[in-house]
């Protein structure tokens, strides 16, 4: 993980944003970690929504609470066919 101070990092920004796609940057001030700096060059913009949102992930903690179902209840709750595996031939 590299360190740099905010001064510093005002300055050398590109290059900071290059070091960020390999690893983690923490930036600080008067000496105090202030922010990381997290590479996200390739991803998908909605992945990073996704995975920056508190929103979302309140809902999947919510979720992940909530007792599962199996496939077939699924599919009745959604008006399909239970469809059974065929026997191997």
């Amino acid at each position: 993980m590299k360190s740099i101070n905010v001064r510093d990092f005002q300055k050398k920004i590109r290059e900071c944003v290059e070091a960020a796609q390999k690893e983690r940057v923490v930036v600080t001030r008067h000496g105090r970690p202030a922010l990381i700096l997290i590479g996200v060059e390739g991803q998908d913009w909605e992945d990073i929504v996704y995975q920056t949102s508190p929103a979302f992930w309140e809902m999947i903690e919510e979720r992940r609470k909530e007792k599962p179902i199996s496939l077939g209840q699924m599919r009745r709750r959604l008006g399909l066919p239970n469809k059974r595996s065929r026997a191997r031939r």
